[in-house]
């Protein structure tokens, strides 16, 4: 009588059961898995295989970039050592600014008239306030001795080129609104800080000028055109990255030997090295998703 008793009194285990928000369920751990856990596990679901070809076609937009800020550095120098003049100067500045205007008027159909003449009254007193500072330049660094400007042009140019977007998923197309994220204002902020260095040590005014318009220019419009490019046609983006690169090694090849071998040399690591490498070591990636990754809702709305 007491046997039976005390046997059916015995209390019963109850099954454990997966429960989101319940805490803790009566004789278990809380950190209790049963014999089903492993099976939702799933290896490699996020996984992208990428083709060699489309890496490389992807690639290119870096190596135009990396021709753009050369060429940059290469009128920084001509201008320095009195090879390029302030009207020539200037003279390039009003053509690649006419240059751009046209390739975003044929690739944007966006571009209305009204939004076109606000660019235009912008680079108007952006313009002005810039010849009305050029003095400020001019004498900002003149402390300061030409190596350590050199270094920390060098240094910001880095950094910029470094925190560059070369995806393009920051630049704001013509009339629309998007807010940049940190490291495209700093690689931004690097550039123009690399070009007032390089500005202060100019010997006029009208230099000066020249030369921050067509930095800032360069640095604030150049990606917005090759973005505009790459969009409206793939082999006008190839045709003209090609382009920058001939114009670029040929330039650097007439100004020194050595520099033109190591631009060479990254322009082959960037567009075939860094592919093959990122194709090798995708072999080696490898995911686990499972019951104790984060919940994601999914709401199913029907009419």
């Amino acid at each position: 009588m007491d046997s039976s008793i005390s046997g059916n009194s015995s209390p019963t285990r109850s099954k454990w059961r997966k429960v989101a928000y319940g805490g803790m369920q009566p004789g278990f751990d809380d950190n209790h898995t049963d014999e089903s856990f492993l099976e939702e596990m799933v290896m490699n679901a996020n996984v992208v295989k990428r083709d060699m070809l489309k890496v490389m076609q992807d690639s290119v937009s870096i190596s135009q970039y990396l021709c753009i800020v050369t060429l940059i550095v290469l009128v920084w120098i001509y201008t320095l050592t009195s090879t390029l003049d302030e009207k020539s100067l200037l003279l390039l500045d009003v053509s690649l600014l006419a240059l751009g205007f046209l390739v975003l008027l044929f690739t944007e159909d966006m571009l209305s008239l009204s939004l076109l003449l606000h660019y235009v009254v912008n680079i108007y007193f952006f313009a002005s306030a810039l010849y009305v500072l050029a003095p400020i330049y001019q004498t900002l660094t003149r402390s300061i001795s030409s190596d350590s400007i050199w270094a920390l042009t060098i240094s910001l140019l880095i950094l910029h080129l470094f925190l560059h977007d070369y995806s393009g998923s920051t630049i704001r197309a013509p009339g629309a609104l998007k807010n940049p994220n940190l490291t495209s204002c700093i690689s931004l902020n690097a550039s123009v800080v690399a070009s007032v260095f390089i500005a202060s040590r100019l010997p006029s005014r009208l230099h000066v000028f020249a030369v921050m318009l067509f930095s800032l220019q360069v640095f604030l419009f150049a990606p917005l055109v090759t973005y505009c490019i790459k969009k409206y046609s793939k082999c006008l983006h190839f045709l003209l990255s090609f382009a920058l690169m001939g114009v670029t090694l040929v330039s650097v090849y007439a100004l020194h030997r050595l520099l033109f071998v190591l631009l060479l040399g990254l322009l082959i690591f960037v567009n075939l090295v860094c592919p093959y490498w990122l194709i090798r070591i995708q072999e080696y990636k490898f995911e686990i998703n499972g019951p104790w990754d984060e919940a994601k809702l999914c709401f199913d709305i029907t009419d």
